[in-house]
């Protein structure tokens, strides 16, 4: 029921114009009587979703360091009982007690947003934020004006892995450039250093053979193509033929974007592993030997391991119309885009993986300009 009312007020501008005006209201009333304390911090992961993604990587950094342990930490949840979490406080999201919790904070750290929609972040606390990728797919105010999302933002700090992705943001969001720290992505801090033995050790926690080169396959969603359940996607695949072509060589890891609900109703077998609930994306990046995806910004963060990158992008012109896209990727992708899959299926039987690294690691010197050690800028923020 929640999550319906999530949906109805993301995709009603009026309903939102109402939910807006009225809990900013309280929430200002609240801020008269409570005030900002030095020692307190506020983490989340995509609005409450997850425990992951850059902001568990700099709170694990932080917990290995002397001089966070003065900091009481809360990690906001929205089903806190699914998280297993040492060295934070957990609570739930949108009660009254993380609302106090967000108001006596003097830094959120989030790659979403913490106001849930709302603009209620008091002067003195530091909005750090880390975002979740480098945008392929148009964000905020450029979107079309009938996809209506939440726009607001207050971050004092925004961090960025390319100028690419500074320009993006700062007009998408109105976040002055200034407030930019081009040191990259924290979560992507480990997949410029990947050891062989570490990629045979995750296959084998997920069982899956060594034997096998690794595809991961991780569409995006289409937001507008959503019901009031959430966004569902339907790509026209055909396991059968991809098993049929591939599976003497590959298996196919399948893991869909956390704003889905229906993923087909894949099932795994010795062929395809259907890991959408798998909590360690960085993971499935290891130990995949090509990626496939369409629009997301996946294709940017695996660039960093320069190997093998295929977009499928079936329905380009719906998606550009209806979405819109920052870059011509038929152009600007190492391999273009693949149209149908009997295109995507050809190119991976015909993949020379030393020909693609060239052309992946030219692509990511565009989109990653960093060396793997953004966790360790918190240290400048925070005192």
């Amino acid at each position: 029921m929640k999550n319906k009312i999530i949906n109805l007020v993301k995709n009603n501008n009026s309903i939102y114009k109402i939910y807006s005006y009225t809990f900013n209201f309280f929430l200002l009333l609240m801020k008269i009587f409570i005030k900002v304390k030095d020692n307190i911090i506020l983490i989340n992961s995509f609005g409450g979703k997850k425990y992951d993604d850059s902001p568990r990587v700099i709170f694990e950094y932080m917990k290995t360091q002397e001089k966070y342990k003065k900091y009481k930490i809360y990690w906001a949840f929205q089903n806190p009982n699914e998280f297993e979490v040492d060295g934070a406080e957990k609570i739930k999201s949108d009660t009254l007690k993380y609302f106090i919790i967000a108001l006596k904070s003097k830094y959120w750290i989030t790659n979403s947003s913490l106001e849930r929609g709302l603009k209620f972040k008091n002067k003195k606390t530091i909005y750090i934020n880390t975002w979740h990728g480098t945008p392929i797919k148009k964000l905020g105010k450029d979107m079309p004006t009938n996809n209506f999302d939440f726009k607001t933002s207050s971050s004092d700090i925004m961090y960025a892995q390319s100028d690419y992705e500074v320009k993006i943001i700062s007009h998408a969001f109105d976040i002055p450039i200034e407030k930019f720290a081009l040191v990259g992505l924290p979560r992507n801090d480990e997949l410029f250093n990947v050891k062989n033995e570490e990629i045979i050790q995750i296959k084998n926690k997920l069982k899956i053979p060594l034997d096998k080169k690794a595809i991961l396959y991780a569409p995006t969603f289409r937001e507008y193509n959503r019901d009031i359940n959430g966004c569902i996607i339907a790509p026209p695949i055909d396991i059968e033929k991809w098993k049929s072509k591939l599976s003497d060589e590959y298996i196919v890891i399948f893991r869909a974007h956390y704003e889905i609900n229906n993923v087909l109703g894949i099932k795994s077998d010795d062929f395809i592993y259907n890991l959408s609930d798998y909590n360690n994306l960085n993971e499935l990046m290891k130990i995949s030997d090509i990626l496939i995806s369409d629009y997301s910004s996946i294709i940017i963060d695996y660039s960093i391991l320069k190997r093998p990158i295929y977009s499928y992008a079936y329905d380009l012109e719906e998606y550009e119309e209806k979405r819109g896209l920052y870059i011509d990727i038929s152009k600007e992708l190492p391999n273009g885009i693949c149209k149908t899959e009997d295109e995507l299926i050809e190119q991976i039987i015909n993949c020379n993986f030393e020909e693609q690294k060239e052309k992946t690691e030219k692509f990511s010197k565009k989109y990653v300009q960093n060396d793997g050690n953004a966790r360790k800028y918190i240290d400048k923020i925070i005192d």
